[in-house]
């Protein structure tokens, strides 16, 4: 067939019976029976094959390897009389004429059990990576990350995107992350930087005269890990279109996912086009949150002039957000093991009453409510109380309110039955969002997301702002987001592709002509030239990979991950250089 073997492990069935035949692997597992009987499981890429010692000589030879060694297994294909319905391979055993050792495993103990790796302390999983991949269970996890990236290469092309590799080595550019940089030899005291995105070089390519970019595209970021995000680097399906509008973006996107999403998902089921679209501030109003799960049915709704002066302190001139749930049967003590996680996970508390069967409110803030019978009826129309209801409520500030109530929204859901339909894949665009924000370290107006997005209104609303017409944090960017289950895919933008109008939009944070052009001069120089409108997106491939395949941690799709602090502790990296190699880069490493 191919290599030095005739079939894989998973290939031979029945047919092949009384076949002669050459397969190679790893040797899992021996189960010895007697002193001339023996089975052994052979894995490989494919499958595994059970391989029948029969005789002391071989049982002699077998005994002297150790498992995971790697061997080729010459013998006689025939039929099983105790079948294994559970394996492909299961109608068939190899009784062998010859087992050579091809690659030895010299530990007799290994770190962890192969086909149990899982269970494995993480830290241990990576530092022996190679043996954790050996798991077919971990293993498949690589294999659907390559199916999916060739389906969205396949994809890209017949939309008419030309696949163009940006560079790796660039200028250290001011994206939002803190950059890698890279000592440049030949140029002491200068650096290079790993790209954090290729936003620049895919703009320039719409300068360029390229009218559809795409790339699965290697990004660099110097952040702390999360669930989510793997320090270090990432990977993400870049796309650029000229002349375009996010009309266009969202139609190839929502064209070109869902097929995906079906096809490689755990769930066969996909939001089809057009995906829902809900504005930034409605999604923070009505879901306390940028990043909405829409196989919840549940929606925050804002009770702050009804419950503000009830008496209770922790509401007192706050922000209050309820989150009502019907048909709820919970026990006081799962709601406030539920109030609890909400707690951890937004640092605010939470708070909560119930309706009994004869629609009665009790339990929790209750006494506080029941105290002003006057507003009961507005509450009750405001939430929709009916009989059986749980009313999960946030106080605080208007953001923290918000975020309270949206962490309240994703438990519930998932801890109410019949108020989330897990098993599919739910889009949803989220857009407008404002173009300005207040920083929370500078206290000054600084741009809330990508500094490349065209303001909607385009240089007439940058004017009103600037005289004062208008306050800046309403200025809307024309920008979006894919969110899929309440994960956030991507970022992305109709660009600001005039000159005039990204100097202007520059000048609202303090940063003048000169420095735009010091900043971003390639970019800038290109728009100079006459660049066409565009636009764009790049969802996260791993982040896509860890929806599809149903996964917590972002690690485990991933062949060679970071742990959360951004160690290869396989390779042992990062990790200290020769003296010489410093001296070559003109670096000079102080004591701390």
């Amino acid at each position: 067939m191919f290599q030095s073997r005739t079939h894989t492990c998973g290939e031979l069935r029945k047919e092949h019976a009384g076949q002669q035949v050459t397969i190679v692997g790893w040797m899992e597992n021996v189960r010895e029976v007697g002193s001339s009987l023996a089975f052994v499981v052979v894995r490989d890429f494919y499958g595994i094959t059970q391989v029948v010692i029969e005789t002391e000589e071989l049982m002699a030879v077998v005994k002297d390897i150790n498992k995971e060694s790697t061997i080729s297994v010459t013998g006689l294909v025939r039929e099983r009389s105790n079948v294994n319905y559970k394996i492909p391979t299961g109608e068939i055993e190899v009784i062998p004429g010859t087992i050579r050792v091809l690659g030895r495993c010299t530990h007799q103990e290994l770190p962890f059990e192969i086909r149990h790796s899982r269970n494995a302390d993480e830290s241990l999983r990576l530092r022996y990576r190679y043996l954790d991949l050996r798991n077919p269970e971990v293993q498949q996890k690589i294999v659907l990350r390559s199916q999916i990236i060739s389906a969205l290469r396949s994809a890209m092309t017949e939309h008419g995107f030309l696949e163009i590799t940006t560079p790796i080595l660039t200028a250290s550019s001011p994206e939002g992350a803190r950059d890698y940089l890279v000592p440049a030899r030949k140029h002491p005291g200068k650096f290079y930087a790993l790209p954090q995105a290729p936003q620049q070089f895919k703009q320039i390519l719409m300068a360029s005269g390229i009218d559809r970019y795409f790339q699965i595209a290697p990004c660099f970021r110097d952040e702390d890990a999360r669930g989510d995000r793997s320090p270090g680097e990432f990977y993400q399906l870049d796309m650029e279109m000229a002349f375009a509008s996010k009309e266009d973006v969202f139609a190839v996107i929502e064209d070109v996912l869902p097929p995906v999403f079906e096809t490689y998902g755990v769930y066969d089921r996909a939001s089809g086009a057009p995906f829902v679209r809900i504005p930034y501030a409605q999604a923070m109003e009505e879901y306390g949150t940028d990043k909405p799960d829409l196989r919840i049915d549940l929606k925050v709704a804002d009770v702050t002039d009804l419950l503000q002066e009830i008496g209770f302190d922790p509401f007192r001139d706050q922000s209050i957000k309820a989150v009502p749930v019907s048909d709820c049967h919970l026990t006081r003590k799962a709601i406030d093991k539920i109030c609890a996680e909400i707690e951890v996970q937004s640092g605010s508390k939470a708070y909560w009453f119930k309706t009994d069967e004869n629609g009665a409110i009790n339990g929790g803030i209750a006494k506080f409510i029941n105290a002003q019978e006057d507003l009961i009826p507005s509450l009750t129309e405001r939430l929709g109380l009916q009989p059986s209801m749980l009313v999960v409520l946030s106080a605080g500030k208007l953001a923290d309110a918000q975020k309270t109530a949206g962490v309240a929204v994703k438990k519930l859901g998932e801890a109410c039955e019949g108020h989330m339909d897990k098993e599919k894949y739910a889009f949803c665009w989220v857009v407008d969002f404002p173009m300005y924000e207040i920083g929370e370290e500078s206290g000054e107006l600084e741009f809330c997301h990508n500094p490349f997005s065209m303001p909607s209104g385009g240089m007439e609303v940058l004017l009103k702002a600037e005289r004062g017409e208008i306050d800046p944090l309403d200025i809307l960017a024309d920008q979006y987001d894919l969110v899929c289950n309440g994960v956030e895919l991507s970022s992305g933008a109709v660009r600001n592709h005039d000159p005039e109008i990204m100097i202007k939009a520059f000048e609202l944070v303090r940063l003048g002509e000169e420095e735009v052009k010091a900043k971003f001069p390639a970019m800038y120089t290109a728009f100079t030239y006459g660049a066409p409108p565009h636009a764009g997106i790049a969802p996260g491939v791993d982040r896509m990979v860890m929806l599809l395949c149903a996964e917590e941690s972002i690690r485990e799709v991933i062949a060679f991950p970071m742990n959360k602090n951004a160690q290869d502790i396989m390779m042992g990296a990062p990790s200290e250089v020769e003296e010489r190699q410093l001296k070559e880069l003109h670096i000079d490493v102080k004591d701390r």
